[in-house]
């Protein structure tokens, strides 16, 4: 699943038609006499169904697929709005405490990107703690002693824009750990073999014919999977969720003196 997509596309494709060849090779080696007779009389409208289960089957995948990735990208775009939000209302507070504040936010991105995004990758990222900066920030924030009305509302709205940070986060870490399991993988494989099987069953008397069906139906399975298999995982491979958002929502670093 971590593969380059051209690298994963090719090692799909490789064995997708080494599994093909193996089933015509076996069918072609078996359709002699009485079981020849036998292959011919398996009825090719056996063939739309299956091919309609394995249609329905890559639905549904796909489906569950694009969904978790596009909630995730939503919850990273959410956690990013509510960091922009917390930097530009503590603006409207003292210098001192907004500087504060803009550092722990540029801190939390930074961890995000180089520690939560490779753990989130290999599904071993946990809300179990809560992150160091975001913690930090709204014990600061609670910690502020407001000056008149425009600073008491400017730190209930620091308050609520961390808050909202912190489960935006939880939802992108839990995101991660969605997939497409072995179970449904299993249905899947096994509905394209049983498909390639019939296929090649059916066609068993006309051998060129037989070998250039398979190829086509091989092909579109292996695109199938690859269509799949980079969309599995919302933070995984060719078509992971990247923290480009975070990125450009990161505070500058305060002048050094």
């Amino acid at each position: 699943m971590n593969l380059p997509l051209p690298w994963m596309t090719a090692v799909i494709l490789a064995a997708t038609y080494l599994v093909t060849a193996m089933i015509y090779g076996v069918v072609s080696a078996l359709a002699v006499g009485e079981r020849a007779r036998a292959f011919k009389a398996i009825s090719p409208a056996m063939l739309p169904p299956l091919a309609i289960l394995f249609a329905l089957l890559v639905g549904f995948l796909a489906a569950q697929a694009w969904s978790d990735n596009d909630r995730a990208r939503v919850a990273v775009s959410n956690e990013a709005s509510a960091l922009r939000s917390a930097v530009i209302v503590a603006g409207d507070l003292p210098p001192d405490v907004a500087g504060r504040v803009r550092g722990l936010v540029r801190q939390q991105i930074q961890d995000a990107v180089q520690q939560e995004w490779p753990a989130m990758s290999r599904g071993v990222a946990t809300i179990a703690l809560i992150p160091a900066p975001l913690q930090e920030a709204l014990r600061f924030a609670f910690a502020i002693d407001p000056q008149g009305q425009g600073q008491v509302v400017a730190q209930r709205e620091l308050v609520g824009a961390l808050e909202s940070a912190l489960e935006a986060r939880r939802q992108r870490i839990i995101l991660s750990e969605s997939s497409i399991n072995g179970a449904k993988w299993l249905a899947l494989l096994a509905q394209a073999f049983l498909t390639l099987l019939t296929i090649a069953l059916v066609h068993s008397d006309q051998p060129v014919a037989n070998r250039i069906i398979l190829a086509i139906f091989a092909t579109s399975v292996a695109a199938a999977i690859v269509l799949l298999a980079s969309h599995s995982r919302p933070f995984t491979g060719a078509a992971a969720v990247r923290p480009a958002i975070l990125l450009q929502v990161m505070p500058e670093a305060a002048p050094t003196r």
